[in-house]
């Protein structure tokens, strides 16, 4: 008899019909987007404009404690400016990346809030770090305050932020975990930063308010930086 072949037919069949089980899934881990060039000035413009320095800090900056103070703050009548390293700063409102358990140092504030009254978010603001005031130089001498406007530049690579952290008084070249993200700097808190080759351009009289306001961080910065490359 030919049945039982035709109920294995049947069957065969039957089981081709049903959809795979698909497969469980992970835990979803957030992907960071590629960083990218937001500027239309050209790194290296940027850099011709600040290569001779005119001193305004009374002394120099270490890079890190206990290194040696090398490091004057610049100036011309526009910005003052300094070239640096680049330590992470993964202070603020905590996240998945900047957090006690990710980073040994991290602080829960920022020197500036945002208008809500909470503190920064690093993750997600590109800001910068200016040195604590002292005798070495004192930022706001030279109209400079939170939420002022940077043009911070690393090979060929601007990325705008905002004066967001106060730092050490003798170190200087720190910026969030966004601004290293934005530069194509490994931005972790524990390994990230880079050694040298970043420079940080502060355009006086300048202020995002609120400073949280990224669109116009990137729309000022943008336009003070073209400003600057065309002043002499």
């Amino acid at each position: 008899m030919h049945l039982p072949s035709l109920t294995l037919a049947v069957a065969g069949a039957a089981a081709l019909l049903v959809p795979p089980t698909p497969p469980v899934a992970g835990p979803l881990v957030p992907q960071e987007p590629a960083a990218r060039n937001e500027s239309d000035v050209r790194a290296a413009d940027l850099l011709a404009r600040v290569r001779e320095c005119t001193p305004v800090s009374r002394g120099r900056y270490r890079s890190d404690a206990g290194a040696s103070a090398r490091i004057p703050v610049c100036g011309t009548r526009d910005a003052v400016f300094w070239k640096a390293d680049l330590d992470i700063d993964c202070d603020g409102r905590p996240g998945p990346r900047c957090n006690r358990r990710t980073d040994p140092s991290f602080s829960g504030s920022t020197a500036y809030e945002q208008s809500d009254g909470r503190p920064l978010k690093a993750e997600r603001l590109p800001y910068i770090v200016v040195p604590a005031p002292s005798d070495i130089w004192k930022y706001h001498d030279d109209s400079v305050r939170g939420g002022s406007v940077a043009a911070v530049v690393h090979e060929d690579r601007v990325v705008y932020a905002v004066v967001g952290d106060v730092g050490p008084y003798d170190v200087i070249g720190e910026a969030s975990y966004a601004t290293a993200k934005a530069l194509g700097i490994r931005p972790g808190p524990r390994r990230g930063g880079t050694a040298s080759e970043v420079t940080y351009i502060v355009f006086k009289d300048s202020r995002v308010t609120p400073v949280e306001d990224r669109a116009a961080a990137v729309e000022a910065g943008e336009r003070l930086a073209r400003q600057f490359v065309r002043s002499r």
